[in-house]
């Protein structure tokens, strides 16, 4: 185990260094702020809950409890008290450096003292910012993200990140260490988690209307059906004819309207696998022969072929229907070795209104007449249920383009970093 090789690790780089001289105080201030924003955001990681629990118990044992002086640690034989405050910064840096969330530990003047992986990654494009003024760096961001991370209160904040609102909560605290005021941030990504919140909303709703429409729907199926044999039988079929079709026409729309959005509610979760690319563009292609398709990458994907076919399918019929000629669509695909993929289905249609950019993949938002508002909602349920991301956008010369991610074999944590970065480094 890492704490039998106390050697070994001493002669590595200091991992632990920028942690030094605030340890003892920073291990409560993380527990609250990290409590804190589980409290304020409705939950959190596995991984975060089970950082704060092991410095918890840690804590608690008096293994990240300040050295004391004249105590039983000090009086230790054969440098065990420094073998004790080593062991309590690694542990500290572990910890720290495991929480999932972008940690930022500066001065009271804003110098930088410490940042975490995923903080540097979202703030500062992977490298390390201490030393470095942090309120300086904050000149020019953007308004939220600026008011935000210097206010004196908890917080949830949303930004702009190339033309996406993304958002983020923010947890503060403010402490001691050796007589030094110290401020500890924690930034939460949270848009994924507050679009789960929604459609869980939206498929419950969905449940009840579903079975009620429904219930309405069976009795008034049979009636029709007893009326056009009772109008054969009095000869007055023709008369009653345009009335019956009529009616059967709009339960059968109701009907179509409402499997898009039962479609979303009973979505199960993807069957991820390494998967050949061919099966799919082949089945794309025979649906649709004149889409414009690339040769199958020979890397393979990692996804489940099913739904990603569906995705597909959903963004096809989307570019006709918005009037795009469908000679004029076509699909760019591109495939990483770790089975992380990008495609991009383009069109030739009007592209998206400002209103549309806004809210076309929101449930229940259509421009079209007759549209159910769910092709692109369900679309970026199946991308996101990958862990990857859906996006719209226009093109220069005219059209839309859908852009998905597939986030492969990597964890979805490191995706949403990359899409979110709020880089406070480049001027």
């Amino acid at each position: 185990m890492w704490w039998s090789k106390g050697a070994e690790a001493r002669s590595k780089p200091d991992a632990a260094a920028p942690l030094r001289g605030w340890a003892p105080l920073a291990v409560p201030a993380l527990m609250a702020a990290g409590a804190a924003g589980l409290a304020s955001a409705g939950g959190g990681s596995a991984a975060l809950v089970a950082a704060l629990a092991f410095v918890s118990a840690l804590t608690g044992c008096g293994l990240l409890s300040a050295p004391r002086s004249g105590g039983p640690s000090s009086r230790r034989a054969g440098g065990a008290d420094e073998l004790g405050d080593d062991v309590r910064q690694r542990v500290l840096a572990v910890v720290a450096d495991s929480v999932p969330d972008a940690v930022v530990l500066f001065s009271d003047v804003g110098t930088i003292r410490y940042s975490n992986p995923v903080a540097r990654e979202l703030f500062f494009e992977g490298q390390n910012p201490e030393g470095q003024n942090f309120i300086r760096l904050l000149s020019d961001a953007a308004a939220p993200l600026r008011e935000a991370l210097l206010g004196e209160t908890d917080r949830f904040f949303s930004v702009q990140v190339e033309g996406r609102l993304e958002s983020y909560h923010l947890s503060r605290r403010n402490f001691l260490a050796d007589a030094e005021p110290l401020t500890l941030l924690i930034v939460k990504y949270m848009t994924r988690e507050i679009r789960r919140r929604e459609v869980e909303v939206l498929q419950r709703v969905v449940r009840v209307m579903s079975h009620e429409v429904n219930n309405s729907l069976a009795p008034i199926s049979s009636l029709l059906h007893s009326a056009r044999l009772m109008a054969n039988n009095l000869g007055q079929a023709e008369r009653f004819q345009r009335v019956f079709d009529t009616i059967d026409e709009r339960a059968s729309h109701l009907r179509t309207f409402l499997e898009g959005y039962a479609a979303l509610a009973r979505l199960p979760r993807p069957r991820l696998a390494e998967a050949s690319w061919a099966p799919v563009l082949a089945q794309l292609g025979a649906l649709f022969p004149e889409l414009r398709r690339p040769e199958p990458p020979e890397l393979p994907g990692w996804f489940d072929s099913g739904q990603l076919e569906q995705l597909l399918i959903n963004l096809v019929k989307n570019a006709h229907e918005a009037g795009s000629p469908p000679s004029a669509v076509e699909l760019e695909l591109s495939s990483q070795p770790d089975g992380s993929s990008e495609l991009c289905l383009l069109d030739r249609g009007p592209g998206f209104s400002a209103e549309a950019m806004q809210n076309a993949v929101l449930p229940l938002y259509t421009t079209k007449p007759g549209g159910s508002g769910m092709g692109l909602a369900l679309s970026r349920e199946i991308a996101e249920a990958h862990g990857g991301s859906l996006d719209v956008s226009n093109r220069k010369d005219g059209g839309a383009c859908i852009q998905v991610r597939l986030s492969g074999r990597k964890s979805r944590a490191a995706h949403d970093l990359t899409r979110s970065r709020l880089t406070l480094t480049r001027h």
